[in-house]
């Protein structure tokens, strides 16, 4: 798992050291910095998938990630012309990279020595990583099949768009971690439960995947107990934003790497809570789960997974980023609470999901006239 990552002279960091746990979550006002952190992993990610690391440079665009040029990339008040992410491993292995800032390209040279090959080997880098975008799949009347990543590659896809096909292919098959086995599933067959899972978003819910080889198509039904089929377009999004989370989540082996934004995108409350039990487990079953989040509902319920004894506190990692003003320009500074074995965070941070006691302070408050 990663232990670390310093961020230099990226985006709104100039030199920033971030902690990473089993479970790390990232909250904060929009635009403070809570994706200029996923983004740096991704791009580490996509620059060796297209053959550009370890020798070439950085691919500031592909699949993961699409940052633009080099000047969208540079801390604006960079003294030195260099971009560099530092990562430590918990085994001790550790990455250094740097990059020469070329203001107009997209990709940026390598400058720094080269990086071990066993760091090549760790899940960001192979096929145990999973990136969930916060805009996946709505709900479709047929989803995309892949051969090649769903087969090969024992991907989903960054949108989910693959999930039909995954499950197809590897719905018979049992969890990896039987510790996240849900009470209520039928079996410990993946597509059970998934099945059961997306029953705290949506009670009762059953799926029936055909598929359309002819012309590479899959579709999703759902049904409701002894109900007819309906068709995903006729369900919502709460059930198809999840349904890619909770099949990666479930699908996946010690080691794996997982990153998450907006988890909660889509649910209610309840489900929300229940989406941070499950990271929570998963956390606790050796898959390193990375979050950004908006949501109070997915906090709590991690809290509540660290109370019941679920998840050891010293497990998970809480960063929240804001922004400030220092000497006329505006720098993000991150501050992480921490968690105690009670669920119980030791600081809340202005801005830090309190904007329901804030209500709450209003409300009991005397009314307008």
């Amino acid at each position: 798992m990663i232990n670390s990552l310093r961020l230099i002279n990226f985006k709104p960091f100039e030199n920033q050291l971030l902690e990473f746990r089993p479970l790390t979550l990232f909250s904060g006002l929009n635009s403070s910095g809570k994706s200029s952190v996923l983004q740096s992993l991704l791009l580490l990610s996509q620059s060796y998938k297209q053959g550009l690391l370890p020798n070439i440079g950085l691919a500031l665009n592909g699949e993961l990630v699409w940052i633009g040029t080099a000047q969208d990339a540079l801390f604006e008040g960079a003294s030195k012309e260099e971009i560099g992410f530092d990562i430590i491993w918990e085994n001790g292995t550790e990455g250094i990279w740097r990059f020469n800032y070329d203001r107009e390209v997209d990709v940026l040279n390598l400058a720094s020595s080269s990086i071990p090959q066993d760091v090549y080997q760790l899940s960001l880098f192979t096929n145990k990583f999973h990136y969930l975008k916060a805009e996946r799949i709505g709900p479709r009347t047929f989803n995309e099949m892949s051969d090649y990543q769903v087969q090969r590659l024992e991907q989903i896809g960054t949108r989910g768009e693959y999930t039909a096909h995954f499950l197809s292919i590897y719905g018979d098959k049992d969890i990896p971690n039987p510790n996240l086995s849900h009470p209520k599933a039928k079996s410990s067959k993946l597509v059970n439960q998934v099945e059961a899972w997306i029953g705290e978003v949506s009670p009762g819910t059953r799926l029936k995947i055909a598929s359309k080889p002819d012309i590479d198509l899959m579709s999703f039904q759902y049904s409701y107990g002894d109900s007819n089929p309906y068709r995903a377009t006729n369900v919502g999004f709460g059930i198809s934003y999840t349904l890619p989370i909770i099949v990666a989540v479930l699908a996946s082996y010690p080691e794996t790497l997982i990153i998450i934004e907006n988890p909660e995108a889509h649910l209610h409350p309840k489900g929300q809570a229940k989406m941070g039990e499950l990271l929570a487990l998963a956390a606790s079953c050796g898959v390193q789960i990375v979050i950004e989040t908006h949501s109070d509902h997915v906090l709590n319920g991690i809290r509540l997974a660290v109370h019941g004894g679920k998840l050891d506190p010293k497990d998970v990692q809480l960063h929240f980023c804001q922004r400030q003003e220092k000497e006329r320009q505006i720098v993000t500074e991150v501050l992480s609470p921490r968690i105690d074995r009670n669920g119980r965070l030791d600081q809340w941070p202005e801005g830090f999901f309190d904007e329901w006691d804030k209500s709450l302070e209003a409300l009991l408050g005397p009314a307008g006239e």
